[in-house]
């Protein structure tokens, strides 16, 4: 990825996270049917050792005999992510949730950060968990894995869902209006070193938002992205959000496909939804007109109800 394609997608990405947006897994409603303590999530996590030699933690719940839906977090989140929504899932899946590698309690090697690497990881835990075939549900940098995954293992892919997307840059969709960076963090995570601060001003701002959130969780969620090496952000950054060769792929992509966005997403806005919608055009769409780049924890239940009776198509 060129040094100018890598700077305006980190401007894009911090645009979104001082709008709140890279908050996954923050506020909570007050409605949720059960609502998830944070300590027994943290508690429940699992390691195990891949195929590739690599530990990666992750959650187990639900019924072992259910089908199994692979929930894949965000940049520089975890497992934990997906708190909000857990809720509202179907009790009648099983949901394995992994921390990616270079995250939260996973491994975080020097390489490899692109989106292949990570596929590849989440099907090794597969195979460790004797899992066949999932559906595959991807946030952020997770749908981006997510389509890797679907392209690559696609007779392990039953169902795949990808909100807050992205097709990549498209000659056809130039004319759609872009997304707007008010901030520019670049300088700052250039001048990271080890160890981050999770209470710096920089790690502050990284998690602020103007959605109400609680604090508890927003000093985990410091915690952990401060433990995750200064150069696997940029790595990360610079192989597996490198847009560019997205296109490429996603014709492999054969699975039924649900596609979610927020209107109000400030990472990947109306080029993004286009190019994913032309090169999926038998995709089923939800776009929020309400709800910005993490619409599941905005609006955990209605996003849920979009995502439940199309995981339950057999």
């Amino acid at each position: 990825m060129s040094t100018r394609t890598g700077v305006t997608l980190f401007r894009r990405l911090c645009a979104a996270t001082c709008a709140g947006l890279l908050l996954a897994a923050g506020a909570v409603r007050a409605d949720a049917p059960v609502a998830i303590d944070l300590d027994a999530f943290d508690a429940s996590r699992q390691r195990v050792e891949l195929s590739n030699g690599l530990h990666l933690a992750y959650v187990d719940r639900g019924p072992r005999d259910a089908p199994v839906v692979l929930l894949i977090h965000g940049y520089t989140s975890n497992a934990r992510g997906w708190v909000p929504l857990l809720p509202y899932l179907d009790p009648a899946h099983r949901y394995v949730i992994p921390d990616l590698r270079g995250h939260g309690q996973s491994d975080k090697p020097a390489c490899c950060y692109d989106r292949l690497s990570f596929a590849d990881d989440l099907r090794r835990l597969l195979d460790a968990l004797h899992v066949e075939r999932a559906d595959v549900v991807g946030t952020s940098l997770g749908s981006l894995i997510a389509q890797s995954f679907a392209e690559e293992f696609p007779t392990r892919t039953r169902h795949v869902v990808l909100q807050s997307s992205s097709g990549g840059p498209l000659a056809s969709c130039a004319g759609e209006a872009p997304v707007s960076a008010a901030f520019d963090f670049r300088g700052a995570i250039l001048g990271l070193h080890d160890p981050i601060d999770p209470e710096s001003p920089f790690m502050i701002a990284w998690y602020t938002s103007t959605a109400p959130v609680d604090a508890e969780f927003l000093r985990r969620q410091r915690r952990d992205a401060a433990a995750i090496p200064a150069q696997v952000w940029l790595a990360i950054l610079d192989q597996a959000l490198d847009l560019s060769t997205l296109q490429a792929g996603l014709p492999k992509l054969r699975a039924p496909t649900l596609l979610i966005w927020g209107a109000r997403d400030n990472l990947f806005g109306p080029r993004d939804r286009c190019s994913l919608r032309t090169a999926l055009p038998h995709a089923r769409v939800h776009l929020f007109e309400q709800l910005g780049h993490n619409a599941y924890w905005e609006d955990p239940a209605a996003v849920a109800a979009v995502i439940n009776p199309f995981l339950s198509r057999r």
